[in-house]
């Protein structure tokens, strides 16, 4: 006959396993991909294809919302007030896992605290391009050129990756630029097409069209290899400018306290996704670079980029709320 304290022990284990049956399985239902961007931009598109692969591979919808806003805060802010659950995903990039603390007084999040990173979709090549027209055939010429007159660089934003970068490469190569910021990679491309900024720093993605028809040329890669998409291009490591590697990149994340089993599945789903014809495709037709990561790879990641670039703002003093 049982004693007592055996009957104990298996009326706590029928509870457990009735209390696990309760649980439902994950998913049940359809998730949410949050982007900080407007439709239309590589986050968005990214997004929606990434999505659609996961979706196929779990029965139930990937559906993306755009809450657009300056850093990406109120799609960040709305998964980190999101239950934990692995239902509410975050689309992340350099900004939002590692500039935005330097950049920000006052944010309603710690990404560092509030977010748990998933993987990794890809990076972009970022490179420095003049106009077609440009009498600049190198960089040796522009770097000569900055010493002997003012020129200007263009980028999509300040504290963008492109911002970074070209204040890296400043450093790196004594080159000399003030820096205009725009709205966007569109205004950037059509203004130094037209002549009023003399360089720009643009992702490969938005380069493209520009290097296939010449209307814009490639002085440098700011990446660890030439890209195929301007391959007469060389990098700065090639020319002996160390420390000059820098990309856009993109990622998944979720809130902090989802449990470790669902953020290892869902790093699994976005790996296999971004393994699929139609997103190896998507990559190839863009000149992004695909990466695959677990979890804990993008996470080791992201503290690499903190250390690189938290500092830097820091010392340039760029701040986004005064």
């Amino acid at each position: 006959m049982l004693r007592r304290r055996d009957l104990g022990i298996l009326a706590s284990l029928a509870a457990t396993a009735t209390g696990a049956q309760a649980q439902p399985a994950w998913p049940d239902r359809q998730l949410r991909w949050m982007v900080g961007y407007p439709p239309g931009g590589a986050s968005d598109i990214f997004a929606r294809l990434l999505g659609r692969q996961i979706s196929a591979r779990i029965n139930h919808p990937v559906v993306v919302e755009n809450r657009p806003s300056g850093g990406a805060i109120v799609a960040t802010e709305a998964v980190v007030r999101a239950p934990a659950d692995g239902y509410t995903l975050l689309h992340v990039d350099n900004g939002v896992m590692v500039y935005n603390p330097a950049l920000y007084n006052r944010l309603p999040f710690d990404p560092d605290r509030d977010l748990t990173s998933v993987g990794f979709i890809g990076r972009f090549p970022l490179l420095l391009l003049v106009r077609g027209e440009s009498p600049i055939q190198n960089f040796a010429e522009i770097l000569a050129a900055s010493h002997t007159r003012a020129l200007t660089y263009a980028t999509p934003a300040v504290a963008s990756p492109h911002h970074m970068a070209m204040e890296v490469l400043k450093r790196r190569s004594g080159l000399q630029a003030t820096h205009v910021p725009y709205r966007g990679m569109p205004a950037v491309m059509q203004d130094l097409l037209g002549g009023q900024v003399d360089c720009a720093i643009a992702d490969v993605t938005n380069a493209t069209p520009f290097l296939a028809d010449r209307r814009a040329r490639g002085l440098l890669v700011l990446g660890e290899a030439r890209t195929p998409r301007a391959p007469d291009t060389p990098t700065g490591l090639e020319i002996g400018l160390p420390g000059t590697v820098c990309y856009g990149w993109q990622g998944l994340a979720v809130a902090a306290g989802t449990p470790a089993p669902l953020v290892a599945r869902l790093g699994e789903l976005l790996n296999e996704a971004i393994q699929t014809p139609e997103a190896q495709r998507q990559f190839a037709d863009t000149g992004a670079e695909a990466v695959l990561r677990t979890p804990s790879q993008m996470a080791e990641f992201v503290r690499e980029e903190n250390a690189i670039w938290r500092p830097l703002i820091r010392e340039l003093g760029i701040r986004l709320d005064g």
